[in-house]
């Protein structure tokens, strides 16, 4: 806001400012003023306009914030649409928008009027007797019907919603009770009762019940001398009648002990004496089956000396067998050997037959060829040997070897 006004105020210093200026050079007196005030009234209207908006944002932020553990209800007034939004920012229009933030944490209500027996407003018992109960609810709002329920939940939910069912449930579910139920034997059923009572009247207003706990149970200062003294009596009774029932077990134990030893006397002859008997009992039995063994360990080893015998004859009839197996085999492998050789021989020296009647037939048509294979075998040195054949007709090879002539003596 101070800066509006120091803004204002420049505003109005230069505005002012150019109108003396303006008035001054134009002319002097009144008439140049309006003229220059009428020249500046669209530039004032503006910053009016600017600094009217301005204002309005600083009363009205667009922008608000939903925190951790909040949701937020955004309704349009116009519409009458609904949207939920989570931690971040929000766009508000004022006058357009309506947003409530609800936090989604776990509260705690504890109904402090009804935890002492001399309070203002404390529990009253079947019989009618005034106690107190330290109780404590945990509940919390219901994420998934916070939208529905946004528009009828008040300002304070603990106030107006969850004491007003608090007290109408504990009140009746307190009374159909007795002292001594609440403060020992039914305190889980009683926790289960005001649960299942409270729990769909806070859930129709979009409230979760977590947990109920029950602490301290306050009762009156008569009651309580007087239910001391009855535990005291009680005890002592139930003192009393443990020890007579232990002494009665101890005299039963001691006959159970007097009869239990006798039994265990009885039995220990008895199992003496059928014990002897079963000894001599089975020493006789196994002399009966001791000789049967003796004769069959005999009759067992006769067999297996057969048995041997029969098997080294078996193996020595099988070893002839082989060697004469293998000496027929020997024989027909050095049979077919020599077949095969002899055979080879054969076919070699046909081979050979006719390989010379082929290089005969073949010389008698070229005889030259006799004297090319000697020149090819005289060395390999000499490449090639150019002589006129013999006029007789013999062999070429003969003049280079220094032989005679053909018909010379």
């Amino acid at each position: 806001m101070e800066r509006l006004k120091r803004l204002f105020e420049a505003v109005r210093y230069w505005l002012a400012r150019r109108a003396l200026e303006s008035g001054y050079l134009a002319a002097t007196g009144a008439e140049r003023l309006r003229a220059g005030l009428a020249a500046a009234r669209p530039m004032l209207v503006g910053l009016a306009l600017l600094g009217a908006t301005a204002w309005w944002l600083y009363r009205n932020p667009p922008l608000q914030t939903v925190g951790a553990g909040q949701i937020g209800v955004r309704a349009n007034r116009f519409t009458g649409e609904v949207s939920e939004w989570r931690e971040g920012s929000v766009f508000v229009l004022s006058g357009l928008h309506e947003l409530r933030l609800f936090s989604l944490r776990d509260r705690t209500y504890r109904p402090e009027q009804a935890s002492r027996a001399d309070g203002p407003a404390p529990l009253q018992s079947v019989e009618g007797l005034s106690l107190g109960v330290d109780l404590a609810f945990r509940y919390a709002l219901d994420p998934r019907k916070v939208s529905a329920v946004a528009k009828s939940l008040p300002e304070d939910v603990a106030r107006e919603i969850v004491e007003p069912a608090v007290q109408g449930v504990i009140y009746k579910v307190f009374a159909r009770y007795t002292v001594r139920e609440i403060f020992s034997t039914k305190r889980a059923e009683i926790q289960q009762a005001i649960a299942d009572e409270l729990r769909p009247k806070l859930a129709a207003d979009g409230i979760v019940l977590r947990e109920i706990l029950m602490g301290k149970v306050d009762l009156p200062a008569d009651y309580r001398r007087g239910m001391e003294a009855l535990l005291a009596e009680e005890l002592a009774s139930e003192k009393m009648r443990y020890t007579l029932e232990l002494k009665d077990k101890r005299v039963k134990e001691s006959e159970l002990d007097a009869e239990a030893q006798k039994v265990r006397r009885e039995k220990s002859a008895e199992a003496a004496a059928r014990e002897q008997v079963i000894a001599a009992q089975a020493q006789e039995e196994a002399m009966q089956h001791v000789l049967p063994f003796k004769e069959r360990q005999i009759e067992q080893r006769r067999l297996e000396a057969e048995a041997d015998r029969a098997a080294r004859i078996k193996t020595a009839e099988t070893s002839a067998d082989a060697r004469r197996i293998e000496a027929q085999g020997e024989a027909d492998a050095r049979q077919k050997l020599a077949d095969a050789e002899a055979y080879r021989v054969e076919q070699v020296g046909k081979a050979t037959a006719e390989q010379m009647a082929r290089e005969g037939a073949l010389v008698t048509r070229h005889p030259l060829l006799i004297q090319k294979a000697l020149a090819d075998k005289l060395s390999d040195k000499v490449q090639v040997i150019i002589a006129p054949p013999p006029a007789d007709g013999g062999f070429l090879g003969s003049a280079l070897l220094g032989g005679q002539p053909k018909g010379q003596p």
